[in-house]
C-alpha cells in the first residue's frame, strides 16, 4: 500500500514539473507574430519620440509597411519563433552535434550589403518626411544605438 501511495505521489510531481516546463517554453515564444501589429508599433513609438504631426505620421506608416518586409528581424520572417532563424534546441538526452562555421562568409557580406543599402534608401524617405531637427536627432539616437551594440571586441 505505502509502496503504491508513494508512487502515485513521484508520479504526480513528475506530471507537475512537465506542465509547468510547458508552460515557461510557452512564455519564451510568443503564440503568434502579426506584422501589422509590429509595423504600427514602430511607427507609433518614432511618431511619440520625434514628435511627429498627423501627416507625417500617416507618410511614416506607408514607409513602415512598405520597408516592413525587408527590415523584420530574421527570426520572424518566414514565421520562425526561433529568434534569428535558430531551430529549437534537442531534447534533453540527445546528442548534439556542433556545427562547423561557414567556411564562405560570402553570403553574410552579401546579405549585410543588402541591409546597408536597404537601411540607407529608408533613410533617404525618412528624411522627406522629417523636418531637420526630427532627423538629426533621429541620426544622433541611432548612432548611439550603433555604438551600445556594436562594441568593438577586446583581443585575448
Amino acid at each position: 500500500m505505502k509502496k503504491m501511495i508513494l508512487t502515485m505521489m513521484v508520479a504526480l510531481l513528475v506530471g507537475t514539473s512537465a506542465m509547468a516546463q510547458d508552460s515557461q517554453n510557452d512564455s519564451r515564444h510568443p503564440a503568434k507574430f502579426d506584422k501589422t501589429e509590429m509595423i504600427k508599433h514602430r511607427t507609433d513609438e518614432i511618431v511619440s519620440r520625434y514628435k511627429l504631426d498627423e501627416k507625417q505620421a500617416k507618410k511614416l506608416l506607408e514607409l513602415n509597411t512598405k520597408y516592413a518586409d525587408k527590415m523584420m528581424p530574421r527570426g520572424h520572417r518566414h514565421h520562425g519563433h526561433h529568434g534569428a532563424g535558430r531551430p529549437p534546441m534537442p531534447p534533453k538526452g540527445d546528442k548534439v552535434q556542433r556545427r562547423e562555421p561557414p567556411k564562405d562568409g560570402g553570403k553574410m557580406k552579401e546579405r549585410r550589403k543588402e541591409m546597408e543599402a536597404t537601411m540607407k534608401a529608408y533613410d533617404s524617405e525618412l528624411k522627406k518626411i522629417m523636418t531637420d531637427d526630427q532627423y538629426n536627432t533621429y541620426q544622433d539616437d541611432q548612432k548611439k544605438m550603433r555604438e551600445k551594440h556594436h562594441r568593438p571586441r577586446s583581443i585575448e
